[in-house]
């Protein structure tokens, strides 16, 4: 998979979770290819797993403020602060915008296996994936605020090991 093709998918994915469960309209920021996971962080970050012949993981972070904005539209109430039922919208939404993609991607990739979500809140955190790989990140946004999707995908061990998954036989084409 291309970093393009990652990229489009997150877009579409995330643009249609916050159009339709959310009512918000988000507006997409150029996107861009990283070698490490999300750097030390302020805020919310969800974290998800994917696993199949190819395997990742995929984050939506924001700040507090941001979190709040889109869990008061998901459960259409306001939040002075972060709190659990906060946390818990944004696992939610990160699924369901991962979930797209898993979607997506699975026409490409064979099936694949989505994790539940892990919501993170603090105040200079760092997250870190063992996967020495790059990530897609593609920031969105909305009333002055920002929220990024990452995605990081990686050939699963066996996939590596036999060479047979069309994407890798690709790849060694190359």
């Amino acid at each position: 998979m291309t970093h393009e093709e990652l990229s489009g998918m997150i877009t579409r994915a995330t643009s249609h979770v916050f159009s339709t469960m959310l009512g918000i309209n988000l507006e997409v920021g150029r996107s861009y290819v990283d070698d490490s996971a999300p750097s030390p962080a302020e805020g919310v970050v969800a974290l998800i797993g994917l696993a199949g012949t190819w395997a990742g993981s995929g984050t939506v972070a924001c700040s507090a403020g941001m979190a709040r904005h889109v869990s008061g539209r998901l459960l259409m109430q306001e939040f002075t602060h972060v709190d659990e039922e906060v946390l818990d919208a944004m696992g939610e939404v990160c699924n369901m915008i991962l979930g797209n993609v898993k979607t997506m991607l699975e026409e490409h990739l064979g099936p694949m296996g989505l994790s539940i979500p892990t919501v993170i809140y603090g105040r200079n955190f760092t997250t870190r994936s063992a996967a020495k790989s790059q990530w897609s990140i593609v920031p969105f946004h909305c009333a002055g605020e920002t929220l990024e999707v990452h995605l990081c995908l990686v050939p699963g061990r066996e996939t590596i090991l036999t060479n047979r998954h069309p994407a890798v036989l690709s790849l060694n084409n190359s």
